[in-house]
C-alpha cells in the first residue's frame, strides 16, 4: 500500500504541475506493489504512467524560441534555450532569499499596473553564494513562474582571444534581448566580471567588462538579466550598481538540511528516520550535494532489493558526498 508520504507527494506535484515528480512518485508506488507481489497492480500503474506520458507528449507546446537562434548563426553557439517547467516550491530556499524571489515575480506580473504610475519591475539581479546552493535552479525556477524561456549564454563561445570578437558577440546577446524576452542567465559570471585591477587581468577581459557594463547600464528590453557566480569577492565594484538586486545564497542550516532530505526522499518507501540526526550529518554539504547523496541511498536500496531506504544508507551515502568533497580527509 502507498504511505501518506507519497499520496501526499503525488496530490502536490499534480497541483503544482510538477509532471516530472509526478510520474517519479506513481512508478515508486509500482515498484512499492511489485516487490509486494501485487503484479497485476503494479503492471496497470506502469501502463497508466506510460498512456498519460505518451498523451502528454502528444499536446502542442511550445518549441524553442526559434526566432533568436535561427536568422543569426552567431548567437548558436553563444545561447542555449529551453522552457523550463520548475516551480518556486520545488526549491528549499531561505526566508530572505525567498522573499526576494517572490517580490521579483510579483512586480512582472504586475508590470502593467507598476507602469501606470511610471515604475519598472526589477530585471537585472546578480546571484552569489557557494556552488550549489540553487542559483542556477533559480533562473530555472524564475522562467518556469513567468512561463518565459530561459537562455543560458556558453561563455566558451562568448570568450574568444580576438580583440574585439568578445564584446561583439555580447552584443549580440543584449540585442537578442530586446527581440526575445526571455530569462537571459550568465552563469558563472565572474569569468567576465572580475576586478579590473586584479593582478592577472588580461586587457581583452577588461575591454569585455567595460562593455558588459555598458550593454546592461543601456538595456531598456523586457528580459530579466540573471549574473550568477561563486566567487562575489572577484567581482568587479563597478558590476554592483549596475543590478537591481543581489541574492545572497548559502548553505543549507539543520531544518533546511532536513526539508531537502524529506521533499527529495518523499517518493520513496522509507524506514522510521530520525532526520534531525541526519541531517547532522549533512552539515556543511549544498542542497545539491545533499540531493545526490538522497539518489545514491535510493540507488543502493533499489539495486540491494530493499523494501525502504534505511537512514543507515543514507547516513552512508552523506559521507560518501563528505569525503568525495574533501578527499584529503579519508583514510589512504
Amino acid at each position: 500500500m502507498a504511505t501518506a508520504q507519497q499520496i501526499k507527494a503525488l496530490i502536490k506535484s499534480f497541483s503544482e504541475g510538477d509532471e516530472t515528480r509526478f510520474y517519479r512518485v506513481a512508478l515508486q508506488l509500482a515498484a512499492s506493489e511489485a516487490r509486494r507481489g501485487h503484479v497485476n497492480v503494479a503492471r496497470d500503474l506502469r501502463e497508466l504512467v506510460d498512456d498519460a506520458r505518451s498523451k502528454n507528449q502528444l499536446v502542442e507546446r511550445p518549441r524553442g524560441p526559434v526566432p533568436i537562434t535561427q536568422p543569426r548563426g552567431e548567437l548558436e553557439g553563444i545561447l542555449t534555450a529551453s522552457f523550463p517547467k520548475v516551480r518556486l516550491t520545488q526549491m528549499v530556499l531561505s526566508e530572505e532569499v525567498e522573499r526576494s524571489l517572490r517580490r521579483l515575480l510579483a512586480e512582472h506580473r504586475k508590470e502593467q499596473k507598476l507602469r501606470e504610475h511610471g515604475l519598472r519591475p526589477r530585471r537585472k539581479i546578480l546571484l552569489v553564494g557557494p556552488p550549489g546552493t540553487g542559483k542556477t535552479m533559480t533562473a530555472r525556477a524564475i522562467a518556469g513562474e513567468l512561463s518565459l524561456p530561459l537562455f543560458v549564454v556558453r561563455l566558451e563561445g562568448l570568450i574568444t582571444r580576438f580583440m574585439g570578437e568578445t564584446a561583439a558577440k555580447l552584443a549580440l546577446v543584449f540585442e537578442a534581448m530586446t527581440k526575445q524576452r526571455g530569462i537571459y542567465l550568465f552563469d558563472e559570471f565572474d569569468s567576465i566580471g572580475s576586478h579590473r585591477g586584479a593582478t592577472n587581468d588580461v586587457g581583452e577581459i577588461r575591454r569585455v567588462l567595460n562593455s558588459f557594463l555598458q550593454f546592461i547600464e543601456a538595456d531598456q528590453s523586457n528580459s530579466i538579466t540573471i549574473a550568477a557566480t561563486n566567487h562575489r569577492q572577484l567581482l568587479d565594484y563597478a558590476l554592483f550598481r549596475r543590478f537591481d538586486d543581489v541574492i545572497r545564497y548559502d548553505l543549507p542550516n539543520k531544518e533546511q538540511v532536513v526539508e531537502t532530505l524529506v521533499e527529495y526522499l518523499v517518493s520513496f518507501q522509507v524506514e522510521e528516520i530520525d532526520w534531525s540526526d541526519v541531517a547532522e550529518q549533512a552539515i556543511g554539504l549544498s542542497y545539491a550535494e545533499i540531493v545526490r547523496a538522497c539518489e545514491d541511498a535510493a540507488k543502493d536500496m533499489i539495486l540491494a532489493d530493499e523494501e525502504s531506504v534505511s537512514q543507515q544508507r543514507i547516513v552512508e551515502a552523506i559521507d560518501a558526498r563528505k569525503r568525495a568533497k574533501h578527499p584529503g580527509n579519508g583514510n589512504s
